[in-house]
């Protein structure tokens, strides 16, 4: 019932924001003496961003058609390399361009959109070979193509890693951003224990909930005061025949935007606020950056329900990778077991979703690693987005990457 409700909701809303678009276009038309005079500007724009907030949304296009390297504009193409049914292996090909570190970037799995990690692919094309995991919509996956959970994420990591490693040089460098970093690091020390040959040259881990027994914030709360069964009662709700994947249970991506928001009320309703002063203002430009980020942050997909409840029963509620208790199929995953995969750990001075010293748990538990082959960065003054997006990302935290893995490229 809750994941049609919110379909109704979401049709009612789209209609009116439908509306209210038409009355701003017609509000602003120069042809129309209002747009000059009266309240007319001031309506138009409380319009548009009534309209602009209700809109429905897709998943956003990446729409990286160019980079620079070594001083030259280099074309950018978009490219599939392995297609698995939750999620699908993306390159970023450019052109005329030979070599360079193969870097697998791995995407939140948590309700949004891997585009959401846009600037931190189009940074690091400029120094690197980028692939990205592009997660799959789980409403959009059909019940015939079984269940996916902690255990298959790392194996989709196992098998993205393999298929970039098919041409060239098998081994390639990951960076994990936020939750991703558990899997991804359960995946390092499986494939460092069998001695694949695809194992990672470097793992790098940003603001991720390795050990979120360090510096708990209000996500980590959330996941600790409530039990288990709690969760499965309250936030799964299950498709509707509208959708491909009908009948599936999932943790829907409107409730985790719903929790997002409501953490940061007060910023968001002034963030409105400003878009709405500067569209009566004619500043077009500062309104379109606040109308870009909502459309990338309102993007939202689900995920399976297996795999939600499964992440806040290891990750925030038994602490399993760092009490030494998680498996994958079967078998301990021991970070002890990673000897040749460099670490480096990245944390924002005011992350509040990824408390500090929670990723760089990560360098403490890796117990068989030569200290030289881990690092620890703090980026003073970033918050959690701000560590894989924006000025501050690109000119402060990247280089200490790009260095990384320059250092560790084997």
């Amino acid at each position: 019932m809750l994941y049609d409700a919110y379909e109704f909701q979401r049709s009612m809303l789209a209609g009116a924001s439908a509306m209210a678009n038409f009355g701003a276009g017609l509000l602003q038309n120069p042809a129309n003496p209002f747009s000059y005079f009266g309240g007319g500007p001031v309506l138009a724009s409380a319009l548009e961003v009534f309209a602009h907030a209700a809109a429905p949304r897709g998943k956003p296009a990446f729409g990286i058609t160019q980079t620079v390297v070594d001083g030259r504009e280099v074309a950018v193409r978009e490219e599939i390399v392995l297609r698995k049914p939750f999620g699908q292996l993306k390159h970023f090909v450019r052109e005329g361009v030979i070599g360079g570190p193969k870097l697998l970037i791995v995407a939140p799995m948590s309700g949004h959109y891997a585009t959401l990690l846009r600037d931190t692919v189009r940074r690091m094309l400029v120094s690197a070979d980028v692939y990205i995991t592009d997660w799959r919509d789980a409403k959009l996956v059909p019940l015939s193509d079984g269940r996916f959970d902690l255990d298959d994420y790392i194996d989709y990591l196992t098998d993205f890693l393999a298929a970039i490693g098919a041409e060239g040089d098998p081994r390639a460098h990951v960076l994990a951003v936020c939750q991703p970093s558990v899997p991804a690091y359960a995946a390092t020390a499986a494939m460092n224990r069998d001695r694949h040959p695809n194992r990672p040259y470097t793992l790098s881990m940003m603001g991720g909930p390795i050990d979120t027994r360090e510096a708990p914030t209000a996500v980590n709360t959330l996941a600790t005061e409530r039990p288990h069964a709690w969760f499965e009662q309250n936030v799964i709700a299950t498709v509707p025949m509208t959708y491909p994947g009908a009948g599936r249970r999932v943790y829907p991506g409107f409730l985790q935007l719903a929790g997002f928001m409501s953490m940061n009320l007060g910023n968001h309703m002034i963030s409105h606020w400003e878009m709405f002063k500067h569209l009566v203002e004619g500043d077009g430009d500062s309104a379109s950056a606040t109308k870009d980020f909502y459309d990338e942050y309102r993007s939202v997909c689900d995920m399976t329900a297996e795999f939600y409840l499964q992440t806040i029963e290891l990750v925030f509620q038994t602490h399993a990778l760092p009490n030494g208790t998680m498996t994958h199929r079967g078998r301990p995953v021991d970070p002890a077991s990673i000897t040749d995969t460099a670490l480096l750990a990245i944390e924002g001075e005011r992350d509040d979703i990824s408390g500090l010293g929670q990723t760089r748990a990560a360098l403490t538990l890796a117990k068989a690693l030569p200290e030289e082959m881990k690092q620890y960065h703090l980026a003073e003054g970033v918050g959690h987005y701000g560590i894989f997006h924006g000025s501050k990302w690109r000119n402060r935290i990247a280089p200490v990457l790009e260095g990384w893995i320059a250092q560790h490229g084997g």
